[in-house]
């Protein structure tokens, strides 16, 4: 996995009308957090990191982060939280966290499947229930993907998050054996449709956090 490159300024605190005079600017407001170290306020170019993430998913990159405060001084960092405007899409605001490239991380990586089940041919429908998994590995591990073989999957049958195959470094955290991905019957998919409407429509966007393995 790339490493990018990333400058950034100290910057005060400040609140709301700070933010904002940031973002006029076109920078973006960000935080560096540390295990060991008191945060950090800093600013970003928005233009840097839009092109940053034409690279590579924002919750996958990995950043030399340089410091200007003054003297530079540089850590390496994934991204804590992002936010962004619900319209425009538009980075609101970054939070970083140290990384240790020699400790292993938790992180989400995307689900992808391979193959066509063959449970299609015969009416059913093939539904991914974990769009991504949380993984446990070093840094310059973190897959781009989870590749999910269906092919041989028929109605009714399922695949496990202890059923995918990964490289001896990395590992699924998982406490319960969840189903990832299943086919479903003509019948079960009929009865399953009102009850998904429901939670896509409850369902609400988290941001999610990069922490170190204790």
């Amino acid at each position: 996995m790339e490493i990018l490159e990333l400058k950034s300024t100290t910057r005060s605190a400040g609140g709301k009308g700070v933010a904002k005079t940031l973002r006029r600017s076109g920078n973006v407001p960000a935080v560096l957090y540390g295990r060991k170290t008191e945060p950090v306020h800093l600013s970003i170019s928005e233009n840097e990191m839009e092109r940053a993430f034409r690279k590579v998913a924002a919750r996958q990159a990995i950043f030399n982060l340089a410091v200007q405060n003054g003297e530079t001084f540089n850590k390496t960092v994934m991204i804590k939280e992002l936010q962004t405007h619900p319209v425009s899409n538009r980075i609101l605001h970054i939070d970083f966290y140290e990384i240790d490239m020699n400790r292993k991380i938790r992180v989400k990586v995307p689900v992808a499947t391979r193959g066509k089940a063959k449970g299609i041919e015969q009416g059913g429908l093939l539904q991914i229930i974990m769009r991504e998994l949380e993984v446990l590995c070093l840094p310059l591990r973190i897959p781009d993907r989870i590749e999910v073989d269906v092919s041989e999957l028929k109605i009714g049958d399922s695949i496990h998050v202890k059923d995918i195959p990964l490289e001896s470094d990395i590992e699924i955290p998982a406490d319960v054996n969840f189903t990832v991905v299943t086919v479903l019957s003509p019948k079960a998919e009929e009865v399953a449709k009102p009850e998904e409407a429901v939670e896509e429509g409850e369902e609400k966007e988290e941001s999610e956090a990069v922490e170190e393995e204790e």
